[in-house]
């Protein structure tokens, strides 16, 4: 409907436009303290998680190399990866859900047990567990090179050969860096060894805030045992830092390549033996880093965070708060 005024005819509503836009405006102004403190974490936000995912989301609808103008090509990218991309289809996606299956809830359940069993140590000496066990989330590649190739050398000298041959477990020693059907099992126990990271930290500083008065009250509603104490107690008491250790396990798993391609490189091979350690960061990095084909990595790379997306949400919708929690 229009209205009539005196200056002509106005469609409804269309004052109120900049009546809000002032009210922004105002409100804007008036709260300006807080934005400053949140401007430097929003303006780093913005250019190092908004701008690269946005052009990740529009270089992958173009070829480009890097060199030559991006051409656009629409769901091309997308195609490729679904129908004509093997080693993709073959080996990435299995291997990197094989990986994610076991290492995420695995370092995860791992994290938050080794957490539960240091804060039962004395307050003298907690600090020192919790050092020794978050430092080889710290020194993760460095001691790759120096202490797990050694112990999975392929000849009698390495540790882990000599020992299964001295208790005759094996005849022969085992290419454990070179053998493909080993080779996705030892970066699963370095990774395991490794992922004591900063959900680590958060579930421990976690059960350091539980009341001691619900534990005393839970004993006298029944609680019997200190499985339940975890289940009924504990577990919902530090809900919030439990999903920030879910969501830490999930993005660090996924995003885990280095450790294969460390390994490999460790033993002369440029690549993992007949793609058996191959994850997608893995073959994002050989697009993007060794072929040039960014538009190609891009939506790779898009697809990887649809992924990391998704398993946020579902640790999100298990570890959330609901209702009043």
């Amino acid at each position: 409907m229009r209205l009539k005024t005196a200056e002509g005819s106005q469609t409804p509503g269309a004052d109120s436009a900049p009546s809000r836009w002032t009210g922004w405006l105002a409100s804007l102004w008036k709260h300006r303290v807080s934005y400053l403190f949140i401007a430097p974490f929003m303006i780093s936000f913005i250019i190092f998680i908004v701008i690269p995912v946005v052009a990740a989301i529009v270089l992958s609808f173009f070829t480009f190399n890097a060199v030559s103008a991006p051409r656009f090509s629409g769901w091309d990218n997308y195609l490729a990866i679904v129908s004509q991309d093997w080693i993709f289809l073959q080996y990435a996606i299995p291997n990197t859900f094989k990986f994610a299956i076991i290492v995420g809830p695995g370092g995860y359940a791992l994290s938050f047990f080794l957490a539960w069993l240091i804060n039962q140590l004395p307050k003298k000496i907690r600090d020192y567990f919790t050092l020794a066990i978050y430092a080889p989330s710290l020194a993760g590649g460095v001691a790759m090179v120096v202490v797990w190739v050694v112990l999975f050398s392929g000849d009698r000298v390495g540790y882990l050969n000599n020992l299964l041959l001295s208790f005759g477990i094996i005849d022969t020693p085992q290419l454990w860096l070179k053998d493909p059907r080993w080779f996705m099992n030892v970066m699963i126990v370095i990774s395991l060894w490794s992922s004591m990271g900063v959900g680590f930290l958060a579930m421990l500083a976690g059960l350091q805030t539980v009341n001691e008065e619900m534990l005393e009250a839970g004993a006298i509603d029944g609680i019997s045992n200190r499985l339940q104490e975890i289940f009924y107690i504990i577990i919902p008491a530090i809900k919030p830092q439990m999903l920030f250790g879910a969501i830490m396990a999930v993005v660090g798993t996924l995003k885990a390549g280095m450790i294969g391609a460390m390994l490999a490189q460790s033993t002369g091979q440029k690549i993992t033996p007949q793609y058996s350690g191959h994850l997608i960061i893995n073959h994002i990095d050989d697009f993007a880093f060794i072929r040039y084909e960014i538009g190609y990595a891009a939506a790779l790379s898009v697809i990887l965070l649809a992924v990391m997306y998704g398993a946020s949400k579902f640790s999100m919708r298990i570890f959330g708060s609901k209702g009043d929690e």
